[in-house]
Protein backbone atom coordinates (compact mmCIF):
# COMPACT_ATOMS: atom_id res chain seq x y z
CA UNK A 1 0.00 0.00 0.00
CA UNK A 2 0.65 3.46 -0.28
CA UNK A 3 2.61 5.62 1.87
CA UNK A 4 1.37 8.96 2.79
CA UNK A 5 2.80 9.35 6.38
CA UNK A 6 5.37 11.89 4.77
CA UNK A 7 2.90 14.26 3.45
CA UNK A 8 -0.34 13.64 5.31
CA UNK A 9 -1.39 17.12 5.73
CA UNK A 10 -0.89 18.63 2.40
CA UNK A 11 -2.38 15.14 0.37
CA UNK A 12 -6.02 15.77 2.76
CA UNK A 13 -5.94 19.71 2.15
CA UNK A 14 -5.44 18.55 -1.93
CA UNK A 15 -8.33 15.78 -1.63
CA UNK A 16 -10.89 18.62 0.10
CA UNK A 17 -10.92 21.12 -2.72
CA UNK A 18 -9.69 19.27 -6.02
CA UNK A 19 -11.23 18.93 -9.06
CA UNK A 20 -10.92 15.46 -8.85
CA UNK A 21 -11.88 14.42 -5.65
CA UNK A 22 -14.23 17.35 -3.83
CA UNK A 23 -16.27 17.91 -7.20
CA UNK A 24 -15.78 14.53 -9.43
CA UNK A 25 -14.81 11.20 -7.35
CA UNK A 26 -16.35 11.99 -3.48
CA UNK A 27 -20.14 13.43 -5.43
CA UNK A 28 -20.38 10.08 -7.19
CA UNK A 29 -19.73 7.94 -4.16
CA UNK A 30 -22.09 9.60 -2.60
CA UNK A 31 -24.60 9.46 -4.94
CA UNK A 32 -24.47 5.94 -5.72
CA UNK A 33 -24.26 5.08 -1.71
CA UNK A 34 -28.07 7.15 -1.57
CA UNK A 35 -30.16 6.43 1.09
CA UNK A 36 -27.39 5.77 4.20
CA UNK A 37 -29.63 6.32 7.04
CA UNK A 38 -28.47 4.29 10.01
CA UNK A 39 -26.66 2.05 7.70
CA UNK A 40 -23.08 0.23 9.31
CA UNK A 41 -20.45 1.54 6.84
CA UNK A 42 -16.99 0.55 6.73
CA UNK A 43 -14.35 3.83 4.72
CA UNK A 44 -11.71 1.28 3.92
CA UNK A 45 -8.60 3.72 3.15
CA UNK A 46 -10.81 6.48 4.32
CA UNK A 47 -8.14 9.18 4.70
CA UNK A 48 -8.17 12.37 6.72
CA UNK A 49 -12.53 11.46 6.39
CA UNK A 50 -14.06 13.80 4.01
CA UNK A 51 -16.05 10.62 2.70
CA UNK A 52 -16.73 9.42 6.17
CA UNK A 53 -17.85 12.96 7.40
CA UNK A 54 -20.08 13.31 4.66
CA UNK A 55 -21.74 9.86 5.38
CA UNK A 56 -22.11 10.80 8.96
CA UNK A 57 -23.90 13.65 8.13
CA UNK A 58 -26.21 11.54 6.17
CA UNK A 59 -26.88 9.24 9.09
CA UNK A 60 -24.67 6.52 8.80
CA UNK A 61 -22.54 4.85 11.35
CA UNK A 62 -19.50 4.69 10.08
CA UNK A 63 -15.67 3.09 10.95
CA UNK A 64 -12.72 4.06 9.11
CA UNK A 65 -9.58 2.39 8.52
CA UNK A 66 -6.18 3.48 6.84
CA UNK A 67 -2.70 2.26 6.07
CA UNK A 68 -1.48 5.96 7.25
CA UNK A 69 -1.30 6.70 10.66
CA UNK A 70 -0.83 10.05 10.01
CA UNK A 71 -3.57 10.27 7.70
CA UNK A 72 -5.66 8.44 10.82
CA UNK A 73 -4.68 11.53 13.09
CA UNK A 74 -6.29 14.05 10.62
CA UNK A 75 -9.35 11.85 10.34
CA UNK A 76 -9.27 11.85 14.38
CA UNK A 77 -9.30 15.76 14.08
CA UNK A 78 -12.29 16.24 11.55
CA UNK A 79 -14.73 13.55 13.18
CA UNK A 80 -13.93 13.76 16.98
CA UNK A 81 -12.12 11.58 19.22
CA UNK A 82 -14.86 9.02 19.54
CA UNK A 83 -14.88 8.45 15.92
CA UNK A 84 -13.95 4.61 15.07
CA UNK A 85 -10.77 4.58 13.55
CA UNK A 86 -8.28 1.92 13.22
CA UNK A 87 -4.90 1.10 11.19
CA UNK A 88 -5.36 -0.96 9.06
CA UNK A 89 -3.93 -2.55 5.92
CA UNK A 90 -6.37 -4.12 3.32
CA UNK A 91 -3.99 -6.18 2.06
CA UNK A 92 -4.14 -7.85 5.19
CA UNK A 93 -7.08 -9.41 7.52
CA UNK A 94 -9.68 -6.91 8.84
CA UNK A 95 -9.98 -6.13 12.53
CA UNK A 96 -14.16 -6.63 12.28
CA UNK A 97 -16.00 -9.64 13.06
CA UNK A 98 -18.13 -11.58 10.13
CA UNK A 99 -21.14 -9.98 9.46
CA UNK A 100 -19.87 -6.19 10.69
CA UNK A 101 -21.28 -3.56 8.38
CA UNK A 102 -24.13 -3.37 5.77
CA UNK A 103 -22.14 -1.13 3.63
CA UNK A 104 -18.21 -1.07 2.73
CA UNK A 105 -17.07 2.10 0.85
CA UNK A 106 -13.39 2.21 -0.84
CA UNK A 107 -12.18 5.39 -3.00
CA UNK A 108 -9.34 5.28 -4.84
CA UNK A 109 -7.53 2.29 -2.88
CA UNK A 110 -7.80 -0.71 -4.61
CA UNK A 111 -5.91 0.28 -7.66
CA UNK A 112 -2.69 0.25 -5.08
CA UNK A 113 -2.75 -3.82 -4.51
CA UNK A 114 -1.67 -6.61 -7.10
CA UNK A 115 -3.75 -9.43 -5.84
CA UNK A 116 -7.42 -8.72 -5.05
CA UNK A 117 -8.04 -12.05 -4.12
CA UNK A 118 -7.80 -11.50 -0.27
CA UNK A 119 -8.70 -7.61 0.49
CA UNK A 120 -12.29 -9.06 -1.34
CA UNK A 121 -12.70 -11.97 0.85
CA UNK A 122 -12.62 -9.86 3.53
CA UNK A 123 -14.25 -7.50 2.44
CA UNK A 124 -16.83 -9.98 1.85
CA UNK A 125 -16.36 -11.80 5.19
CA UNK A 126 -17.19 -8.49 6.91
CA UNK A 127 -20.44 -7.61 4.98
CA UNK A 128 -23.70 -9.19 5.78
CA UNK A 129 -25.35 -11.09 3.50
CA UNK A 130 -26.92 -8.38 0.50
CA UNK A 131 -24.44 -5.62 1.94
CA UNK A 132 -22.99 -3.07 -0.83
CA UNK A 133 -19.23 -2.94 -1.63
CA UNK A 134 -18.80 0.57 -3.32
CA UNK A 135 -15.49 1.33 -4.90
CA UNK A 136 -13.79 3.42 -7.30
CA UNK A 137 -10.52 3.44 -9.02
CA UNK A 138 -8.69 3.91 -11.70
CA UNK A 139 -10.46 3.99 -15.30
CA UNK A 140 -8.01 1.01 -16.98
CA UNK A 141 -9.09 2.78 -20.24
CA UNK A 142 -7.73 6.25 -19.59
CA UNK A 143 -4.10 5.05 -17.62
CA UNK A 144 -3.72 2.93 -20.31
CA UNK A 145 -4.02 5.48 -23.29
CA UNK A 146 -1.62 7.71 -20.70
CA UNK A 147 0.72 5.17 -21.13
CA UNK A 148 0.07 5.33 -24.62
CA UNK A 149 0.61 8.93 -25.32
CA UNK A 150 3.60 9.17 -22.81
CA UNK A 151 5.71 6.02 -23.43
CA UNK A 152 6.01 2.23 -24.79
CA UNK A 153 2.93 1.13 -25.29
CA UNK A 154 1.42 -1.42 -22.89
CA UNK A 155 -0.42 -4.49 -23.28
CA UNK A 156 -4.60 -3.26 -22.41
CA UNK A 157 -5.26 -6.99 -21.68
CA UNK A 158 -2.11 -7.11 -18.99
CA UNK A 159 -1.97 -6.60 -15.93
CA UNK A 160 1.05 -3.84 -15.09
CA UNK A 161 2.61 -1.80 -12.37
CA UNK A 162 3.29 1.60 -13.09
CA UNK A 163 4.79 4.00 -10.52
CA UNK A 164 4.62 7.95 -10.35
CA UNK A 165 6.33 10.33 -7.93
CA UNK A 166 4.07 12.91 -6.17
CA UNK A 167 5.26 16.06 -4.68
CA UNK A 168 2.88 17.92 -2.10
CA UNK A 169 3.98 20.23 0.89
CA UNK A 170 7.40 20.31 -0.58
CA UNK A 171 7.30 16.27 0.00
CA UNK A 172 8.12 13.78 -2.74
CA UNK A 173 6.84 10.46 -2.81
CA UNK A 174 6.87 7.81 -5.17
CA UNK A 175 3.88 5.79 -5.63
CA UNK A 176 2.79 2.66 -7.56
CA UNK A 177 0.18 1.26 -8.52
CA UNK A 178 -1.78 -1.58 -10.74
CA UNK A 179 -3.59 -1.09 -13.87
CA UNK A 180 -5.67 -3.94 -14.80
CA UNK A 181 -7.98 -4.60 -17.85
CA UNK A 182 -11.93 -4.57 -17.16
CA UNK A 183 -12.16 -8.19 -17.33
CA UNK A 184 -9.70 -9.11 -14.57
CA UNK A 185 -11.63 -6.81 -12.58
CA UNK A 186 -14.99 -8.34 -13.23
CA UNK A 187 -13.67 -11.84 -12.62
CA UNK A 188 -12.00 -10.78 -9.30
CA UNK A 189 -15.14 -9.41 -7.76
CA UNK A 190 -17.30 -12.52 -8.82
CA UNK A 191 -15.25 -14.81 -7.82
CA UNK A 192 -15.09 -13.71 -4.73
CA UNK A 193 -18.52 -13.73 -4.54
CA UNK A 194 -20.23 -10.15 -5.25
CA UNK A 195 -22.73 -9.37 -7.70
CA UNK A 196 -22.21 -6.32 -9.95
CA UNK A 197 -25.36 -4.24 -9.09
CA UNK A 198 -23.94 -0.99 -11.49
CA UNK A 199 -20.53 0.00 -13.00
CA UNK A 200 -20.64 3.75 -13.34
CA UNK A 201 -18.46 6.82 -15.34
CA UNK A 202 -19.30 9.33 -13.52
CA UNK A 203 -18.94 12.99 -14.84
CA UNK A 204 -17.91 16.22 -12.50
CA UNK A 205 -20.98 17.96 -11.04
CA UNK A 206 -21.13 20.66 -12.95
CA UNK A 207 -20.73 23.80 -10.46
CA UNK A 208 -17.08 22.67 -11.28
CA UNK A 209 -17.26 24.36 -15.08
CA UNK A 210 -16.12 27.94 -13.71
CA UNK A 211 -13.59 26.56 -11.22
CA UNK A 212 -11.71 24.52 -13.28
CA UNK A 213 -11.99 26.24 -17.06
CA UNK A 214 -9.14 24.18 -18.74
CA UNK A 215 -9.43 20.84 -16.72
CA UNK A 216 -13.23 20.73 -16.70
CA UNK A 217 -13.83 20.07 -20.10
CA UNK A 218 -11.22 17.09 -20.19
CA UNK A 219 -12.81 15.14 -17.50
CA UNK A 220 -16.59 16.14 -18.69
CA UNK A 221 -15.61 14.29 -22.02
CA UNK A 222 -13.51 11.31 -20.57
CA UNK A 223 -13.98 9.32 -18.01
CA UNK A 224 -10.59 9.21 -15.45
CA UNK A 225 -12.49 6.61 -12.87
CA UNK A 226 -14.44 3.77 -13.01
CA UNK A 227 -17.19 2.91 -10.08
CA UNK A 228 -18.23 -0.67 -8.66
CA UNK A 229 -21.58 -1.11 -6.92
CA UNK A 230 -21.40 -4.97 -5.81
CA UNK A 231 -24.09 -6.71 -3.54
CA UNK A 232 -22.70 -9.55 -1.47
CA UNK A 233 -24.70 -12.51 -2.40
Amino acid sequence: MADYDGFAEAYAAENETSLMNAWYERPAMLALAGEVTGRRILDAGCGAGPLSAALRERGAIVTGVDASAGILDLARRRLGPDADLRVADLAEPLPFPDDAFDDVVSSLVLHYLQDWGPTLAEVRRVLVPGGRFLFSVDHPMAINVMHRMNGPRPDYFATYQWSEDWTMGGHTTRLSFWNRPLHAMTDAVTAAGFRITALHEPRPVPEARELYLEDFPILDTFPSYLFFVLEAS
